[in-house]
Order: structure tokens, then C-alpha cells, then sequence
């Protein structure tokens, strides 16, 4: 069975947790003869970082055109600057 999932590593320790998770995932590629595919996407500071917004609307549409969604942490003190609705927080709404 061949499954998309849309990798989102987010922020702080999010990239490194979503590393280890996608090795867990991988394994069931070889024993359960899964075929799992990650598509990777920015949300949250990276986002912010690479783009100017905390979910940009390539994510959104890879996300929704994948089986399922891994989320990292999101969020960081770097943005707490800034208004609400921009913050990294606001990509998870």
C-alpha cells in the first residue's frame, strides 16, 4: 500500500524528533512491506524564516494532497515580537 505523509518538522527540537520518526516510519517500509513516501514542507518559524508566513499555502496544499500529517513542535522566543496572527503558533490554526 503506498501512503504519502507530509512531513512537517517545525521548530526547536521539531526537526530532530520528526528525523526519528521518519526512521521508525521507514522501518515498516521493510517489515510490514509498506511504501511510504514523505513529502517535506515549511510551518512555524521556518516557515516564517524562509517565506514571511507561519503556513504558507504550498504546505497547506501538500498536506491536503497527502494521506496523512507529521508535526513537529512549532514555535519559538525568536517571534514573540511579533502580533498573534503571525507568530509560528498561528500555522497550527
Amino acid at each position: 500500500m503506498r501512503m504519502r505523509i507530509c512531513v512537517l518538522p517545525g521548530d526547536g527540537v521539531g526537526p530532530e524528533v520528526t528525523a526519528e520518526a521518519v526512521k521508525v516510519l521507514e522501518s515498516f517500509n521493510d517489515i510490514a512491506g509498506f511504501d511510504l513516501e514523505f513529502r517535506y514542507a515549511s510551518i512555524g518559524g521556518a516557515a516564517i524564516r524562509e517565506g514571511g508566513h507561519p503556513l504558507p499555502s504550498s504546505t497547506l496544499d501538500r498536506c491536503l494532497a497527502s494521506d496523512a500529517v507529521l508535526l513537529g513542535a512549532v514555535g519559538s522566543p525568536d517571534f514573540d515580537h511579533l502580533p498573534p496572527a503571525q507568530r509560528p503558533e498561528a500555522g497550527l490554526l
